[in-house]
């Protein structure tokens, strides 16, 4: 028996045979005072394999614990878990204060790697705010990271309120890549001093068109 939706046949003979969608949810995780939120493939119903050739990060309101800032990591082992993948990566951001003052762009040398194992920092040289109110929210994507052929892109946009003197807007940008032809197979999110005191990440999967 077909299942049939505004005239669209949505399941027939047990196959469906509509769109559900390109962007597919895979799991969320909600920071509680945490020291690292950890996507790990095969984990807690994790994927992060060939399954999508496009993954997403989405961050929802993350607030610290202290002053500082979220960065991130990648691993190709799951079984250790060493967030030491090298990265060549590109930072700039621009800014808008409350008072109307302060709007500039900004490319930021101390935030961006050369080669480097360190995580990357998600912000532009500022640290979130720590009032109640503040909080940072944006998307990572992540390009084809089970390639064992290709190293592996990533950009990134992300929005805060920081806790700079002149206390206002910053939308963040940053693009890389990660320095190998290893299946990346984890990624870790942590403040780059203390812990993530609320706030969600969300992993989504994007189909292949």
């Amino acid at each position: 028996m077909a299942i049939i939706s505004n005239a669209t046949t949505m399941l027939d003979a047990g196959a469906f045979s509509a769109s559900l969608g390109s962007m597919v949810h895979i799991k969320t995780l909600t920071a509680s005072s945490s020291g690292t939120l950890s996507f790990v493939n095969g984990a807690s119903s994790v994927v992060l394999d060939d399954t999508y050739p496009i993954y997403k990060f989405l961050l929802f309101n993350i607030h610290p614990g202290s002053s500082s800032e979220l960065t991130f990591n990648a691993s190709d082992d799951t079984s250790s878990h060493a967030y030491n993948i090298s990265k060549t990566t590109t930072h700039h951001y621009t800014v808008h204060g409350e008072s109307g003052g302060s709007g500039n762009q900004y490319y930021v040398q101390a935030e961006d790697l050369a080669n480097s194992t360190a995580f990357q920092h998600l912000m532009g040289g500022t640290q979130i705010g720590r009032a109640n109110g503040d909080s940072h929210s944006g998307e990572l994507t992540i390009f084809n990271p089970s390639s064992t052929t290709f190293m592996k892109h990533f950009t990134s946009r992300t929005q805060y309120i920081s806790d700079a003197s002149q206390k206002g807007q910053y939308d963040a940008y940053q693009a890389g890549y990660f320095n190998t032809t290893a299946a990346l197979t984890a990624f870790q999110f942590k403040m780059n001093s203390g812990n993530i005191d609320t706030g969600k990440i969300k992993l989504y999967g994007i189909k292949d068109s």
